[in-house]
């Protein structure tokens, strides 16, 4: 009854970020998913802040992220992280519940969906409506999902890699591996450990990954000072990392990743894979960002990659579109409650 005045938020819940959208606003919220939970499972810190204490905090507090591999891990937490993202994405005069959009990535379980559903109706919706990735990604990277054309498309963010073929308005082949951002991370921190006997922390191999990392070598070499802790003296270190070394160190996430795009086009049919070869694959999602990804595509699939405008924020722009237009997109959206 209500409708017109029901508030709509959409979602983008990752693993590593959660972005919140609002019809008529845009993007209200672009903040990390962390929790930091103190003595007796209070919660004390959100998002950015929370971020800030990953590895400084001491042993009564503990920041981590209550989503892994783009499902959720801990669904108190993540049902505490969604309230706080709806209320600060809401104004404080709202007295109606607002209609949610969330999405999940293309392999999850109906279990897994119907966790998202229930701790995002618990965090305060009305309404939870759940869209695989790849539909929104495509939505919000402007691919007219309705024709009867392929289109492929690559979600990557720190989770999950989503690797579907849209056409008609639904996935015909998808495939969701979980190997992606984190995953590159890691390998860096062991590269690290390995060939200079230095511990670093996530948030430093990040830092490598965005500043130096490339999926291909680079002739003219990116170099960045490293600090951590000398793994045999205990005592802190600084040396230094160049491209091409975090090439190595992530060569094979990277081909994990280009193998979970190969296993799509093996399950599409002809008709869709011709197309794709015209369209070309447009990738989304912030580890799609990495230098040279599109190129290295490319080059192991014989089809031209490209990255997608603002790739980051593909998916939730999908979902503010998808709610501005509820009934166009009835077909792709998943579950209510």
């Amino acid at each position: 009854m209500f409708d017109r005045f029901t508030p709509k938020i959409g979602i983008d819940l990752g693993t590593t970020s959660v972005l919140v959208f609002v019809p008529g606003q845009g993007i209200v919220l672009n903040e990390p998913s962390v929790v930091a939970v103190g003595e007796n499972n209070t919660v004390l810190a959100v998002g950015a802040e929370a971020k800030q204490m990953i590895g400084r905090t001491p042993d009564t507090i503990r920041a981590y992220r209550p989503m892994k591999d783009g499902v959720i891990a801990d669904y108190r937490v993540t049902e505490a992280m969604l309230r706080y993202f709806l209320q600060k994405a809401l104004s404080k005069y709202n007295i109606f519940k607002p209609d949610v959009m969330v999405s999940v990535p293309a392999g999850v379980t109906s279990t897994e969906r119907r966790a998202v559903v229930e701790a995002t109706i618990k965090a305060g919706a009305r309404n939870a409506y759940v869209v695989k990735e790849p539909i929104l990604a495509a939505i919000g990277a402007g691919v007219p999902i309705y024709e009867p054309q392929g289109h492929m498309i690559v979600d990557i963010g720190g989770g999950t890699i989503d690797v579907a073929v849209i056409s008609l308005g639904g996935i015909v082949a998808a495939n969701s591996v979980k190997c992606a951002g984190n995953r590159i991370d890691a390998a860096i921190i062991n590269f690290v450990k390995k060939t200079r006997n230095l511990s670093i922390g996530e948030k430093t191999a990040e830092e490598v990954k965005i500043k130096v990392g490339s999926a291909l070598p680079l002739e003219e070499e990116l170099v960045m000072e490293l600090k951590g802790r000398d793994v045999f003296t205990g005592l802190p270190r600084t040396t230094e990392i160049k491209t091409n070394e975090v090439v190595r160190a992530i060569a094979v996430e990277l081909r994990e990743m280009v193998k979970a795009i190969k296993d799509v086009f093996q399950d599409t049919p002809p008709e869709l894979a011709s197309d794709i070869i015209d369209g070309g694959i447009i990738m989304t999602g912030g580890t799609s960002q990495l230098r040279n990804f599109p190129e290295l595509v490319k080059r192991r699939t014989g089809v031209k990659a490209q990255l997608a405008d603002q790739a980051l924020f593909c998916v939730v722009k999908g979902t503010g579109v998808a709610l501005e237009h509820l009934t166009t997109y009835k077909r792709a959206i998943l579950t209510k409650r």
